[in-house]
Order: structure tokens, then C-alpha cells, then sequence
């Protein structure tokens, strides 16, 4: 048999992969080898293997993860599932280009203002965005501000200008809410986004029900500053570093599930929940586990859940989550049992809750 078969050594050799890379691969069950020598231990693979261990190799290269490297060597031929996991990463890659280069833009903008204070303060920005846009953006991101005063940081809204949009974030490390608005006057380069604390927030949205159609904002200098028609709110912008959004909100989901907001609901508040100690500084807090019928439903589970796919959320927040958003058919992204659920509308790509998942104990 061992005349049929190559070494370890000689797949290392033909791969580029060191032997010890080999035996880790056997243990992950990416690359197990054709026959184990019982006596010894030592691994053999069939010729057949060194094309896959040489396409580990570049896998590796390009910073695949473990369960992508095992998904595509395990792709049915003529499946076109390698090609979906490698379009995934390369998607994740171009990402995260572009978030070196938004972050190094401002970097160096604070390197320039540190090494000339002088010549280089940040101008004022000034906005012009609908009123009304802005208002359903403000009443979608709303509920999930920070009510924590240890985290001033979150204790308000993020105004964050990004080419022809205005986008708004809102946290509180359980959940986080985001929504777009179109908006004139920001600079192509990327800026700094602004913290707009909560009552300054609240003052805002109060403006826009004044019946102007667009609204005047001005950002900078620690300040924001709101004009519509003859109306005014202005009010200090404390700078604080802000959690990044993107790491949270970048998003693989393995289900993707359309329904009804109000069918949503109505089984939310009707469903079985349990509680865990899951809420802010670990206060207990009813919890909605989510599962998948035969037919691919989305059904709130019985307590206790049935196997199979289980996601468990905080029952509020996802109730609030639904208020925030408009009524009408929802989309909702699901990835494992431990990854967040965002909750969508079909018609607002830039608009979006996302839940932290709470792990449920493990039965028995």
C-alpha cells in the first residue's frame, strides 16, 4: 500500500506546507490522510491529495479561516460552493481595505493637526439633509442609545458623515442601531463623526416636526448645531472615540427570512421565553430563542427549545427593535447560534438593528 501512497514529508515537500501544518489539518479534518500506519502513526495521503494540500497551501495565503479552507475542499464539484466562500473572503478583504483607508485618512488628519495646531483646526461642516429623513433615521436608531452613565461615550447618537449620506448610530453593547439619511455638503475625504449626546438628540428630533423640509446641520468644534426654517437648536458635541460599527455590523448570515413585522410580533409576545442573566451589569432578562421550522419558517421555540438551530435574543430589545422600524414585511439575517441577528427592512439597506446573541446553558 505504502508504494501507492506519499509520505507526509513528500506532501510537505510538493506543497510548501511544514509537517506540522500537515498533522494540524489532519486534526481539523481539512486534510486527513488516506491511511494511518497503525503501528507507527505515520500519515500517508494518495497522489490524488497533493493538489488539495498545494491548494491549502494558497488558501493559507490569503488568510482563509479554517471553516471556509474546510468548505471549499469539501465543495461538491460543479457546485459552485468554493467559489461563493472564496467571493465571501474577497468581499471581506475589499472591506477591510477600505476601512484601513478611511482610518489612516483620519489618522492623519490628527497627525497634521497635532504637528500644526495653528494651521490645521478642522474646519465647521455644514449639512443640508431632509427633515423628514432625518427624523425617521433618528426615530430607527433611538432606542438603542446608551441609558449607562459609566459610558459617556455611547450616551448619545453618532453622526457620522460618509460621501452623500449622513449615517446615525446608536449603542448599547447589547444592540445597535444604524440608518442612513442623504445629505449635501460633506467632503469626499473621510471626517471624524460626531457624538451627539442624548438630550441634544432629543432637542433635534423635537426641531424636525416644525414643518421645514430640510434641516441645517453644522458639525465641529465640539459642537452641533441645527437650523430649520426659523427654528434652532445648537448644543455641545463632546469628541469621544466611538466603537466601530463596521467589525460589529459586517455580517455573514447563513438565513435569510422575509415575513411580516406584525406576524413577527405577535409571536414575539405570545412565545415561550426564558430568563437569563443576559441584561446590562448581568440583570436577568427574558429571552426569545428563535428557531427554523422544517419548511425554513422562522417560529418562536417552546421552552425548552427544541434542537436544532437555536438563536436567543433579549425578548425587549427585539420587540423595540420591531417599533423602531417601519411596518410591513421584514428581513431578517440569521447566522449561527452565537452570532447577531439583524433585523431589516427590504427597502432600506442602510437601515438596520442588530442584536447581540445570548447564549442559552447547555442542556442537561
Amino acid at each position: 500500500m505504502e508504494s501507492e501512497l506519499h509520505s507526509i514529508g513528500e506532501l510537505a515537500r510538493a506543497s510548501g506546507l511544514g509537517v506540522g501544518t500537515l498533522r494540524y489539518y489532519d486534526g481539523a479534518e481539512v486534510l486527513t490522510p488516506a491511511w494511518v500506519d497503525p503501528r507507527t502513526g505515520y500519515r500517508w495521503y494518495r497522489h490524488g491529495q497533493l493538489a488539495d494540500a498545494r491548494l491549502l497551501a494558497r488558501l493559507r495565503r490569503v488568510g482563509l479561516p479554517l471553516t471556509a479552507i474546510r468548505a471549499v475542499l469539501g465543495a461538491a464539484p460543479g457546485s459552485g460552493q468554493a467559489r461563493q466562500v472564496l467571493d465571501a473572503h474577497l468581499r471581506r478583504l475589499e472591506d477591510g481595505l477600505a476601512d484601513a483607508r478611511r482610518e489612516l485618512s483620519l489618522i492623519q488628519a490628527m497627525i497634521d493637526e497635532r504637528e500644526q495646531p495653528m494651521t490645521t483646526t478642522p474646519a465647521a461642516l455644514r449639512l443640508t439633509v431632509p427633515a423628514e429623513g432625518l427624523a425617521a433615521a433618528l426615530d430607527a436608531v433611538r432606542f438603542a442609545v446608551c441609558a449607562d452613565p459609566e459610558l459617556p461615550a455611547l450616551a448619545g447618537v453618532l453622526f457620522e458623515p460618509d460621501g452623500p449620506v449622513l449615517r446615525l448610530v446608536a449603542t448599547d453593547r447589547y444592540r445597535m442601531a444604524l440608518a442612513e439619511v442623504p445629505a449635501t455638503g460633506a467632503p469626499e475625504r473621510p471626517v471624524a463623526g460626531t457624538v451627539v449626546p442624548t438630550a441634544l438628540v432629543d432637542a433635534l428630533r423635537a426641531l424636525l416636526g416644525a414643518g421645514a423640509a430640510e434641516v441645517a446641520l453644522t458639525l465641529g468644534g465640539g459642537t452641533l448645531r441645527a437650523e430649520a426654517g426659523e427654528h434652532r437648536v445648537e448644543g455641545a458635541a463632546p469628541a469621544f472615540d466611538y466603537p466601530d460599527h463596521r467589525a460589529v455590523t459586517r455580517l455573514e448570515p447563513e438565513h435569510r427570512i422575509t415575513l411580516p413585522a406584525a406576524e413577527l410580533r405577535a409571536a414575539v409576545e405570545a412565545g415561550a421565553t426564558r430568563t437569563l442573566p443576559s441584561g446590562p451589569a448581568g440583570a436577568d432578562c427574558e429571552v426569545t430563542v428563535l428557531t427554523l421550522t422544517g419548511d425554513g419558517r422562522l417560529a418562536v421555540a417552546e421552552d425548552p427549545a427544541p434542537e436544532g438551530y437555536r438563536l436567543a435574543v433579549n425578548r425587549d430589545f427585539l420587540l423595540e427593535a420591531l417599533d423602531a422600524g417601519r411596518p410591513g414585511q421584514l428581513l431578517l439575517e440569521l447566522g449561527g447560534p452565537i452570532a447577531p441577528l439583524a433585523v431589516r427592512s427590504p427597502d432600506r439597506s442602510g437601515t438596520f438593528s442588530v442584536l447581540m446573541p445570548i447564549r442559552l446553558p447547555e442542556a442537561g
